[in-house]
């Protein structure tokens, strides 16, 4: 029988800004609401960042997070994965103190520096309801998203290993692949592994159904099947069609605002739930089921609810 499938939802990220869509959750009860539609949906993982509730930009800071974590712990069961990412520009001790702070299930952790180009954006959209948008945007022209072995190895031993918080490892390139394989070997991490490929970043690997296939052929080659589960996000119009592609191929998957903000063509989601509904329709119609949190937290051997700050 083939597995369940594992959806992530990631409500807000720290990439999208509040002129590009009036349905992307800014305030923490937003975050909250959005989280808990989505878990209530289908979702098993919650991906979060925080931001600003005043102007909506990205917000490291714990008090914030605070604000909305126990509030969707309180309500659902879905796993709650806080990002490391936090927004682009910020140190690694900023991206990290929220999860180290919450002591999370699991936290997101970028596997390689890379140009993280989001300059495109700028001449999609006009008159631009705060300052920081433009200029966010397009300091990513010269920006280069830093996360180096030395970096790398700090969240894992100040965050995994000092919090048994388990980590979505996102893999925007074949050579962060290689990445998670050196600090397997080291010992640094462990099985079962939770392996997110990006597709779709102005930097990272495109998104090209032929690239998906190898990059999930060279994963199982370094890992062995059975030591990681593996997941698929893909910016913008790719969402759907490259989540549906992962399910078919015993893969799991991500949706959620952070990476789209639409539901079809030229048409704005209104919800994050919505999103989830959508693909969790598809994957029922190919016979699959979707995996409940409780199944989650086995397949990827998590620490449980009962074990966070908040």
């Amino acid at each position: 029988m083939p597995k369940s499938v594992i959806i992530t939802c990631a409500p807000t990220g720290g990439i999208h800004t509040p002129t590009m869509s009036p349905y992307l959750p800014i305030t923490p009860a937003e975050i909250a609401t959005a989280s808990i539609e989505a878990a209530e949906a289908g979702a098993s993982i919650i991906h979060l960042h925080a931001r600003d509730p005043e102007t909506g930009k990205p917000d490291p800071r714990t008090e914030t997070f605070q604000q909305f974590l126990p509030v969707i712990k309180q309500s659902t069961d879905a796993v709650i994965n806080v990002s490391t990412g936090a927004g682009l520009g910020m140190s690694m001790e900023e991206r990290l103190r929220a999860a180290t702070d919450a002591s999370p299930e699991m936290a997101s952790l970028n596997m390689g520096s890379m140009n993280f180009g989001i300059f495109p954006m700028l001449e999609k959209y006009k008159g631009w309801k705060h300052d920081w948008e433009p200029e966010f945007l397009a300091m990513t022209r010269d920006f280069i998203f830093p996360n180096t072995f030395a970096t790398i190895e700090y969240a894992l031993k100040n965050l995994g290993e000092a919090h048994g918080t388990k980590f979505e490892f996102e893999c925007y390139d074949l050579g962060h692949l290689y990445n998670v394989k050196w600090f397997v070997d080291q010992g640094l991490i462990k099985p079962p592994f939770f392996i997110q490929m990006v597709f779709g970043i102005l930097g990272g690997v495109g998104a090209d159904l032929d690239n998906l296939m190898h990059m999930h052929k060279v994963a199982d080659r370094l890992f062995g099947a059975e030591n990681y589960e593996w997941s698929v996000l893909a910016a913008g119009r790719h969402q759907i069609p490259f989540a549906t592609q992962s399910a078919m191929l015993g893969g799991n998957l991500r949706v959620g605002l952070e990476d789209s903000l639409y539901i079809g063509k030229g048409e704005l989601a209104t919800s994050n739930a919505e999103q989830v509904r959508k693909i969790r329709s598809i994957v029922e119609n190919l016979g699959l089921t979707v995996a409940t949190p409780a199944e989650a937290r086995e397949r990827l051997a998590l620490k449980g609810g009962d074990r966070v700050n908040f």
